[in-house]
This record gives structure tokens, sequence and C-alpha cells, in this order.
């Protein structure tokens, strides 16, 4: 694990994941950092696996820059600031696919929002953001918060 201050190519890192890129997931804000970047290979290697479970997979919000994560009202521990979070864009027909494969991947951190879902590497739990449980409810058929997922094993 390494702090970067801004994107290093990928040959430095010895990057092996090839649906993304740590441009794509390094702090958005270019106000407070020039795109501060955590490598953590074991949070990119649960990312990889959810991204081939879930094709595209769009990222929102990688690791954030301790001022930028302040700036958009984050927690004072966000995994976002320790690098080991991800704030995926969703729509009510992904909802149930990005979230089994959240699990699968063997994220422990969730929390669902209205038009993106967070994944991290924390302690396991979960929660909703104002607005977004309904959402989620209508899209899964069932209340994440009251019957979490298990994973699934993968087909061979």
């Amino acid at each position: 694990m390494a702090l970067f201050s801004s994107p290093p190519p990928a040959a430095q890192l010895g990057w092996r994941w090839p649906h993304f890129t740590a441009t794509e997931l390094s702090c958005s804000c270019r106000k407070h950092c020039k795109g501060e970047y955590f490598h953590d290979p074991r949070f990119l290697d649960a990312l990889e696996a959810m991204r081939r479970d879930v094709d595209p997979l769009i990222i929102r919000s990688g690791h954030r820059c301790r001022a930028h994560n302040t700036a958009v009202g984050g927690v004072q521990n966000s995994y976002h600031a320790k690098a080991i979070a991800a704030d995926i864009a969703v729509t009510n027909k992904d909802r149930a696919r990005i979230l089994q494969a959240a699990v699968n991947a063997g994220f422990t951190g969730l929390g669902y929002g209205r038009s993106f879902f967070h994944v991290d590497l924390g302690p396991a739990r979960a929660w909703t953001y104002p607005g977004a449980l309904g959402l989620w409810v209508r899209a899964l058929g069932f209340d994440p918060m009251r019957n979490p997922l298990k994973p699934q094993k993968q087909q061979a």
C-alpha cells in the first residue's frame, strides 16, 4: 500500500487490474490535491472481481484527499480517505446485480444511496442515505438492511 500525490504510471505500480486505472480511482477534487491516489491491491482485487460480474461499473468516487472528503461532507474516518472505498453509480435496473457482485467480491461496508452504492473493506456494516431505502427495496424486492445478502458461489 502506498500514497501518491498524483496517479503514477501503471508500470510503476505493477498494474494487474485491467478494468481500472489509477486516475479513475484517484481524488477527483484537483482543488486540495493533484489527484492524490492510494494504492491498495486488496481493494483493487475486490473491485476487479466486482467489475467482472457487472460491466460497466462506473466509479463516481474512489480515494479522497482529507480536505476533499471534508468538503463533500464525508465522515472524519472515511474509508474513502483510507482508499478502501468507492461509490458506484446505480440505476434501478442494476441494483440487484451490483449488490450481489459487491457481496461476492468481499465488500463488507455497504451504503445504499439514491444514485450510488458505497462499497468498502471496513468492518461489516450497512447504512442508507436519506431517501434511498425505498428505491433499493423496490428494485430488490426485499429490504437489504433487514435481510442482507450472502455471497453466492460462482459458476465454473
